[in-house]
């Protein structure tokens, strides 16, 4: 089944496409032998990610430069991050429909998923899809998450080029700089600069990009006007995406990074596996029989923790 299924694939069948994403989002034995099979495949497709606060543009930003990179006749994938699940409605019915006008075109794919809980707003998940996605031949891979400050930070272990977009108004670059946002974007886009505070957003911006270390080889965060809503500042937006890769790739930068979003990557699907196994039924089973003696205090929860760990250790 599986190596039917990577045949496919490999030949670009959106049925293929579709199906492999949804074995991956149901996270078993399946998944993994397929992510497995599919992985010498892997790396072609470079990854974008685009994140910022809600109601920045981030969905019409994709649009724009979606459909630039269709009229250089490139194929697309687009994974669509979502709080919640991408059946219940919510944002996503509200974005996303933003996107039909590219959606309807075989040159592209978008799939919506939903966080699953991850506090990093970029679902693990997401990075198998994305896998799915560049085996399918699909050169560039956007990522499009939810915009919630701190929790966005998880982008830059997934994208090869991360973007952040800002507004004028509500204060976006303060609270940038105070989500941690700063230090993960390769740049900036303000959109809706036609309003008022435009200039004062960049020169907030600005002084507070001049504040990172720094020196003369070091890549510089650029800051891009647009307005997306009108298609001004794609073209520069994209050269800009463009530069960021040429000079990671000028710098020997691209696979050392690619290296180390491995590294996290490896630790993670670890530590996933470590936790269902030990939270299996003999583990809840182990945590029900001790919980009476944590509330009564006659046991610390440290106690008991520690004791779950030495059983699953001499079981395994």
């Amino acid at each position: 089944m599986v190596d039917a299924i990577v045949k496919k694939l490999l030949l670009n069948e959106r049925r293929a496409v579709a199906r492999s994403i949804t074995i991956v989002e149901e996270n078993n034995s399946l998944s993994t032998e397929l992510l497995k099979k599919i992985h010498p495949n892997v790396g072609k497709a470079y990854r974008i990610g685009i994140t910022g606060p809600p109601g920045a543009g981030k969905s019409t930003i994709t649009n724009q430069l979606t459909k630039l990179y269709l009229s250089q006749s490139k194929r697309i994938g687009i994974i669509a991050v979502d709080p919640t699940s991408p059946f219940t409605g919510g944002a996503l019915l509200g974005d996303r429909v933003r996107m039909t006008e590219v959606g309807n075109n075989s040159k592209v794919f978008i799939r919506s998923m939903a966080t699953r809980g991850s506090f990093g707003g970029l679902s693990k998940t997401a990075i198998d899809a994305a896998d799915i996605l560049d085996v399918a031949g699909y050169e560039i891979i956007i990522f499009e998450t939810v915009g919630v400050g701190q929790s966005e930070l998880d982008i830059a272990k997934a994208a090869d080029t991360t973007i952040v977009v800002l507004v004028p108004e509500s204060g976006d670059s303060v609270q940038a700089m105070k989500a941690g946002l700063m230090e993960i974007a390769d740049f900036f886009i303000l959109n809706k600069s036609d309003r008022p505070g435009a200039k004062q957003a960049i020169a907030a911006l600005q002084t507070i990009l001049m504040m990172r270390d720094h020196d003369a080889e070091s890549w510089m965060p650029n800051i891009i006007e647009c307005i997306a809503s009108e298609n001004k500042g794609t073209v520069e937006i994209a050269g800009e995406i463009d530069r960021h890769r040429e000079y990671q790739k000028k710098n020997n930068f691209y696979l050392k990074k690619r290296e180390k979003q491995t590294r996290e990557r490896i630790k993670e699907i670890v530590e996933t596996k470590l936790r269902d196994e030990l939270w299996s039924e003999s583990g809840e089973n182990s945590l029900n029989l001790s919980l009476g003696k944590v509330v009564l205090g006659n046991l610390s929860p440290y106690h008991i923790a520690e004791e779950i760990i030495e059983k699953f250790k001499s079981q395994n």
